[in-house]
């Protein structure tokens, strides 16, 4: 119970301003919410919050190390991961029709009547969006000793194949007008 309320910030008793506050996440936060597809992850999370009267504005700095698979290679590959996100939180009478309505995932909507705000949700979201989209090894690494050379042996292999498969799709399709041509005659 004590673990779940790490990511809960009593924010009715903090003053209006700039307030930090650090966390540490690792495998064990990111298993009990989802399955990864990554491993040995430690990421560091600098929050600040910036209290005013009827909102708070969340500024959520990430950075740290895991482990994850080369989408090219399937070998491991180390990679560090940072970014920024920034969350506005307004206080209002009717959060759940707010948050309905709201188009902005940067926006969200909380009670008048809340005391705490738990920031579990956009700690896990926000690591896994500092992933980039493809993980691959770098330019310079691609072909190297770390990569699995027959996968990538196969991969080349698989294209030589498709271009030939387009290249004779292609023309196949110019036949039939030859065919028509001759019967006209």
């Amino acid at each position: 119970m004590a673990a779940k309320r790490t990511f809960e910030i009593a924010f009715v008793g903090l003053k209006q301003g700039v307030h930090e506050f650090n966390y540490t996440v690792d495998d064990k936060f990111f298993v009990e919410k989802g399955d990864p597809d990554f491993t040995n992850c430690t990421a560091n999370i600098k929050l600040l919050l910036d209290k005013k009267s009827s909102f708070m504005l969340l500024k959520f700095e990430i950075g740290g190390k895991a482990d994850i698979h080369c989408d090219r290679c399937g070998n491991p590959l180390g990679m560090d991961i940072w970014d920024e996100f920034n969350m506005l939180v307004k206080l209002v009478e009717n959060p759940d029709e707010m948050n309905a309505q709201e188009e902005d995932p940067d926006v969200f909507y909380i009670s008048r009547t809340e005391s705490h705000i738990d920031v579990a949700g956009w700690i896990y979201e926000f690591v896994l969006l500092s992933f980039p989209l493809q993980k691959m090894c770098s330019p310079e690494e691609m072909g190297g000793p770390q990569c699995n050379k027959e996968v990538l042996e196969k991969l080349k292999d698989m294209e030589v194949k498709e271009e030939q498969t387009n290249a004779n799709q292609l023309w196949k399709g110019l036949e039939q007008f030859k065919k028509t041509k001759k019967v006209k005659k």
